[in-house]
């Protein structure tokens, strides 16, 4: 199925076919909101914009190309690139082409960027003769660090040194 913007739809299938075929697109992209209770799990859904999509219902994989956006709020993640591909069985999204990731204050610029969905995981990868630009912000310390603690006084107090040390003979053996 292919959509694009500001352009009619036609298809050679029924309408019934192109019903069938416009929700296995909404299965896909909200596939990523359900795993097997024994995967880490990233609950939501992810929006995607682009100027044409197509989906193919027997790999599972969602294309997508032309100001590609992608809102993921559930992990504070916006996204732009030129393609996507959204690969819904191993739940995962290569970002293509200038591609740009916000995550809250922080961000990344690459030509290529995959986004392992599980793990919440980025590598970042540039064009040949240049380098990943990032910004982190980093938080605030919580608190002080907590000073070291004192040694205690001894319950029972020491005894006090004579003023003069006793001298003591050594036998010499002459």
């Amino acid at each position: 199925m292919v959509v694009q913007r500001g352009h009619g739809f036609r298809s050679p299938f029924p309408k019934r076919m192109q019903h069938l075929s416009a929700l296995a697109l909404g299965m896909l992209i909200t596939a990523s909101s359900w795993s097997p209770p024994s995967q880490a799990q990233s609950g939501g859904s992810i929006k995607l914009r682009a100027d044409v999509q197509e989906a193919d219902a027997n790999t599972g994989i969602i294309t997508a190309r032309g100001n590609v956006r992608i809102d993921y709020p559930e992990e504070a993640i916006y996204a732009t690139s030129a393609q996507a591909q959204y690969y819904s069985r191993e739940r995962r999204i290569i970002l293509t082409g200038n591609v740009f990731v916000q995550q809250e204050a922080n961000t990344l610029q690459a030509e290529v960027v995959t986004y392992l969905i599980d793990e919440g995981r980025f590598v970042a990868t540039p064009n040949d003769n240049e380098q990943v630009e990032s910004i982190y912000v980093l938080p605030e310390p919580a608190e002080e660090p907590a000073a070291a603690p004192q040694p205690e006084e001894p319950s029972t107090p020491l005894p006090a040194l004579p003023e003069e040390l006793p001298s003591f003979d050594v036998p010499t053996a002459e």
